[in-house]
């Protein structure tokens, strides 16, 4: 490892001015373990003189290298500003923009422990977890779970997006558009918040054995009805339930020549028993693609979602029949929704 360190005269003046004159003996010892290095001496010649280790040079000449002088100097305090309201900013935005990882530590998530370990790794602070802990509300961080997003996008999204507004903008009145997806039912129940008693927590009955039931269905793009299709028991997210589903729209909307599903990239949409339905039923049913990784445009995920919200999250129903009673009676009961078209619609001209 070379001895060495390149400085430019500014900054080898300033940490010379610190070495001399600086107060906090820490930040002293860190300006002449750099000043030797950039000296040629050995390593070995400053663990003897300065009676450190060298795990201390190499952490000061990586920082030195890395960051420049402001590492070695400590950070500059605005006037005005005490020194532990300056720390707590600098630990809210460690928080609020990096990763334990990317200073070496093998966590996903902050904790007041690393934090600490960092204050005193970086820059030689000493303040207990506690402290921490209590810093963090005064910059308005509250501990609570994220929100998850969609991660990969498809490269394609935009065009494939344009292809389906043009579809819907033009689309004759003799052909009509759905938009297809499918929701499990299960009798293990979402669990969501509710109002209880301050210190009573709310109890929730889950079955033994969780019992699952899926539901095809199909947003009208026009009129906003749903045409929901019942998949069999353990019958799962199969081809054989998209293909009776296909055939249900097919009966239900004879007064349209054509009828465009616009559906996700699922398996199940595009295998053989897909293909061999479609090679007889082409001339009525056009199946469209959706970008992967797009469930904000498809306006049916909004309909699903009211419906966990309102049937299935902390639902007491003992049985899946009961459950899937409440399903049915609250789709028939909804028989118009709102279509959210915010995706697709086209630029006003000026």
């Amino acid at each position: 490892m070379a001895n060495r360190i390149c400085m430019t005269f500014a900054q080898r003046q300033a940490l010379m001015e610190q070495y001399r004159k600086g107060g906090d003996p820490r930040v002293r010892l860190r300006a002449h373990i750099i000043l030797l290095l950039a000296q040629g001496y050995s390593w070995a010649v400053i663990t003897v003189v300065l009676f450190c280790s060298t795990r201390t040079i190499a952490r000061w000449k990586t920082r030195m290298e890395i960051e420049g002088r402001g590492a070695i100097l400590g950070p500059t305090i605005p006037p005005g500003l005490g020194p532990s309201v300056w720390w707590r900013e600098a630990v809210a935005d460690w928080v609020t923009t990096l990763s334990p990882r990317d200073f070496g530590f093998l966590r996903s998530r902050w904790c007041c422990r690393v934090l600490v370990v960092l204050l005193l790794e970086s820059y030689e602070v000493r303040v207990s977890p506690e402290t921490v802990r209590r810093w963090l509300p005064r910059e308005q961080l509250v501990w609570r779970r994220p929100r998850p997003v969609v991660g990969p996008t498809d490269p394609q999204r935009e065009a494939k997006l344009q292809a389906l507004r043009q579809l819907l903008a033009t689309l004759p009145a003799n052909e009509i558009a759905v938009f297809q997806d499918e929701v499990d039912i299960n009798t293990n129940p979402k669990i969501g918040a509710l109002w209880m008693r301050r210190g009573q927590q709310v109890e929730i009955p889950t079955p033994g054995t969780n019992e699952k039931r899926y539901l095809a269905g199909s947003l009208n793009w026009r009129t906003g009805a749903l045409i929901g299709t019942e998949g069999g028991s353990k019958e799962g997210r199969r081809a054989a339930l998209f293909v009776r589903h296909l055939d249900d729209l097919r009966c239900r909307l004879l007064c349209y020549h054509k009828i465009h599903v616009i559906c996700d990239n699922a398996r199940s949409h595009a295998c053989r028993l897909v293909q061999r339905y479609l090679r007889q039923w082409g001339h009525r049913i056009v199946l469209h693609y959706l970008p992967t990784y797009a469930p904000d445009a498809n306006p049916i995920e909004r309909v699903w979602w009211h419906l966990h919200e309102e049937i299935t999250r902390c639902h007491r129903c003992q049985s899946l029949e009961e459950l899937l009673d409440l399903v049915f009676a609250w789709l028939q009961k909804r028989t118009r929704f709102t279509v959210e078209d915010s995706v697709y619609s086209l630029p006003q001209a000026a």
